[in-house]
């Protein structure tokens, strides 16, 4: 027990410490702006790239693994979705709900907790859900939001948009370039090489400590209850389902399970907030989605890893 909280706990400290000074502190949330562009534009793209550039390209097509972890993402985030529907009658609120109980911090938290946790091969497993868990959220939001009449946009003009975000963002670019380089065994120059490791190192640490910067400046007013099931489904429920389906899907590595599992047992993704913000629905619900399944993550995180890490989950 002793190790895994040796493993959990400066996670956790990075993210109090990112909360503890923004209390103290007293800058505004714009404050962060420059942190936020530095990890999501250079210092995470730099983490992917160096991964799967390094990676055999066998590992990389793995199809039963992607289809099975996506699959699962889906099924908690329709079942979340028809559950809200059923009670509020919205779809742009109840696709909000979908998010925060399907949405992990895959990109915050997931590789450096994944990698450190179950060492280099988990590498492969946190880039491909990463990937493809992303895809699935910037295409079933903005077709969501417009069936809602939340987003005005033209048919063309919202599937360029989406097109966009896919093959626009900086982790999903990185990716195509690490894949590239693994396929083409293209190897950057030495002092390229140590710019990219110095940028990867950096990304875990900034991560969290801004995600807790953030969750100091959105405090928890109260408490929706939507948060009784959230939570639950969140950090308990999602990566048992991943561990049925790809038990059903194929025979996988214990480390690639393991991974997928504790992918699906992160807190829910400040993205979240992010888009609840650009679409104006269930803003501060989304905002206490992230607060609250990120403190409760602690206890579940701990009880994951401690099950995955004494061979307790067959």
């Amino acid at each position: 027990m002793l190790s895994v909280l040796n493993l959990v706990l400066p996670f956790f400290g990075l993210i109090f410490l990112g909360f503890f000074v923004a209390r103290i502190n007293r800058q505004p949330l714009e404050a962060l702006g420059w942190m936020n562009t530095f990890i999501i534009y250079v210092a995470l793209p730099a983490l992917f790239f160096q991964i799967l550039s390094k990676t055999p390209v066998a590992e990389l097509t793995q199809w039963g693994f992607i289809i099975g972890c996506t699959a699962s993402t889906f099924l908690v985030f329709a079942s979340m979705f028809f559950i809200a529907f059923s009670r509020t009658r919205r779809i742009d609120e109840s696709t909000i709900q979908g998010l925060a109980a399907a949405y992990g911090n895959i990109g915050y938290m997931g590789p450096a907790l994944a990698i450190l946790a179950f060492g280099a091969p988990a590498a492969v497993p946190v880039a491909l859900i990463f990937c493809f868990d992303n895809t699935l959220h910037f295409v079933m939001t903005p077709f969501l939001m417009a069936v809602s009449g939340n987003d005005k946009r033209e048919p063309l003009d919202l599937a360029f948009s989406v097109l966009r975000r896919i093959f626009g963002h900086p982790f999903i670019i990185a990716t195509i370039l690490g894949v590239g380089a693994a396929i083409f065994g293209i190897e950057p120059p030495v002092a390229i090489e140590r710019m990219i490791d110095l940028l990867a190192k950096a990304a875990a640490p900034c991560a969290l400590f801004a995600m807790g910067a953030t969750l100091a400046l959105r405090p928890l007013r109260r408490v929706p209850k939507e948060l009784y099931l959230i939570v639950p489904v969140k950090l308990l429920i999602e990566p048992l389902l991943i561990y049925g389906v790809l038990n059903m899907a194929g025979t996988f590595p214990p480390v690639w399970i393991y991974t997928a599992m504790l992918m699906a047992a992160l807190p829910t993704a400040t993205n979240v907030f992010v888009i609840a913000q650009q679409y104006g629905v269930w803003v501060e619900r989304a905002s206490s989605s992230v607060l609250a399944t990120t403190v409760f993550s602690i206890a579940t995180l701990t009880m994951w890893l401690y099950l995955m890490t004494h061979d307790l989950v067959p």
